[in-house]
């Protein structure tokens, strides 16, 4: 009965505490036509303090979604185009000597910012992409013999371009864990393309004013962590993962051949993390499974590995998925 009461009252002050999700999406919304999807896993990026990986066509309002949700959020934004010839020092920053005062003095590069947009991931070299492994990872930036904590919320969103693959370098199955959700994007709908090129035909007038304060960001966070979790669930999640490590187990045998590495324990924190903050957007005080089974697919994948039979048949990472979710008990 306690825990009814304890529910209740969870509910009712995370229904209060997430007012400032309508305000964001509404705040987005002025700007970004159609693309639910995409907002929506912006914000649990932000409240789950998760950084996102976004793939799809260039010209789908990746760099303005994000643009926009730190102009709503009063916050610095960042973009950094990679490149072949980036190198490290181009995104953390580097020593500068100074002749007039004879000594070293650091120059900070554009990953000091609350929003970071690395735009196509995939085109830089190996060490530019380690740099970045562990301003993600640590949240800290070592230059020279000091290190440098990044400032909060620190979120990077990340695009890479599935069609052009030329001069580009596949991502380290290391650096891809480290994002909480990988969201493949599609083309916006007949009648929302006709509102988007509207929108760009007659120029808006007024910018976007801030909404929200970083502080606020970071105490939202405090109350995701909140979000009451049943051990079902907890069950629920660690099954859905080990079918990945051993479909066998779970009926699956048909999957046995086709998945290469199942997902890593950080996809089971992260579904839980992701479950959370989605709850919190959806204004609920506790998960239901629906909540696990509407971010299953952002979370785990880019954490399947596909074995060569897998990619002979042509099976993706997301029917694997699928299979999995429905031969998964529900609790």
């Amino acid at each position: 009965m306690n825990q009814t009461v304890d529910i209740r009252e969870l509910n009712s002050k995370i229904e209060q505490q997430s007012s400032f999700v309508d305000v964001l999406t509404m705040g987005m919304d002025k700007t970004i036509v159609g693309q639910k999807h995409l907002v929506e896993s912006l914000l649990i990026g932000l409240l789950a303090d998760g950084h996102v990986l976004l793939e799809g066509v260039p010209g789908l309002a990746k760099t303005l979604a994000i643009k926009t949700l730190a102009s709503l959020i009063d916050a610095d934004f960042s973009r950094i185009q990679f490149t072949p010839d980036l190198l490290p020092a181009d995104v953390i920053g580097t020593m500068i000597y100074s002749q007039k005062n004879e000594e070293f003095s650091i120059r900070k590069g554009p990953i000091f910012a609350n929003f970071v947009l690395a735009d196509e991931i995939n085109r830089a070299p190996a060490k530019v992409q380690s740099a970045l492994l562990e301003a993600m990872q640590e949240r800290q930036i070592s230059i020279g013999e000091t290190t440098y904590k990044l400032p909060e919320p620190f979120l990077v969103l990340a695009t890479q371009n599935p069609i052009e693959q030329e001069g580009t370098y596949p991502l380290p199955e290391a650096q891809v864990d480290r994002f909480m959700l990988k969201v493949v994007i599609s083309y916006p709908k007949k009648e929302e393309e006709k509102l988007i090129m509207r929108q760009n035909m007659f120029e808006q007038a007024g910018g976007i004013k801030p909404v929200l304060h970083p502080n606020d960001i970071i105490a939202a966070r405090n109350v995701v962590r909140e979000v009451y979790i049943d051990e079902k669930i907890e069950r629920y999640i660690i099954d859905i993962v080990f079918a990945t490590r051993f479909p066998e187990e779970y009926g699956l045998k048909n999957l046995k051949n086709l998945i290469a590495f199942g997902a890593s324990p950080r996809a089971s924190i992260n579904l839980g993390l992701a479950s959370r903050a989605y709850a919190f957007i959806k204004r609920r005080g506790y998960i239901i499974p629906e909540d696990v089974r509407a971010i299953c697919y952002d979370v785990l994948r880019h954490r399947i590995g596909l074995s060569y039979e897998a990619e002979a048949n042509n099976v993706t990472s997301e029917e694997i998925i699928s299979e999995i979710l429905n031969a998964v008990e529900v609790p």
